[in-house]
């Protein structure tokens, strides 16, 4: 085992660690997506914290976080330099709308974010995930060419086999059956490459 960076990292494992006893019973009104649940609910395998590239159990148990964090967390986890980052923007701004109001920060941000991108990509448009991401730009592609007189323009292309996320457009262009089956045919005017 990895020397913890976290003091306090095992002090909470071993905080879940004791309420583990209680949590099949309060696992009901959770479902978990992409998860069979009710066999994870016999046999959970619980994570109680986090530390650098690892998890560990609510039974101790240190394990290597080998997807970031469903891809979310590439820096590592709970990195004092950026939990301290967060802990001054929530003390100081915690949420500002972007709906006809903002602040400063995400101009800046994006700002820096079209200075490294490559080519003409010079605008930002923020989302919170990627499967938002990808239904925001399907959204896009089909405004821009109705803003352009070419609202026939409505085939949308995805990838046999790929994955576009979990919002509806996602599962209609994502080239997964399975992640769409239980939904209906999705959006029409999709074809797959």
């Amino acid at each position: 085992m990895s020397e913890d960076p976290n003091p306090g990292h095992r002090a909470l494992a071993d905080h879940y660690a004791a309420q583990a006893v209680a949590a099949p019973a309060s696992m009901d009104a959770f479902w978990m997506p992409f998860t069979a649940n009710r066999q994870f609910k016999a046999s959970p395998r619980l994570l109680a914290s986090a530390s650098g590239m690892h998890y560990r159990t609510v039974d101790g148990r240190e394990i290597l976080d080998a997807t970031a964090g469903l891809w979310c967390c590439n820096a590592g986890h709970s990195r004092p330099r950026i939990v301290e980052a967060v802990k001054a923007q929530i003390g100081t701004l915690d949420f500002a709308p972007n709906f006809s109001m903002s602040s400063p920060l995400p101009f800046v941000l994006a700002e820096r974010l079209a200075e490294l991108a490559p080519g003409n990509l010079n605008h930002v448009f923020y989302t919170n995930s990627g499967s938002e991401s990808v239904d925001s730009a399907l959204k896009i592609a089909l405004a821009y060419h109705r803003a352009r007189g070419e609202g026939q323009r409505t085939r949308l292309i995805g990838r046999e086999k790929g994955y576009h996320g979990v919002g509806f457009g996602g599962i209609s262009v994502g080239g997964l059956p399975n992640n769409r089956k239980w939904f209906g045919p999705g959006l029409s005017g999709v074809d797959h490459l």
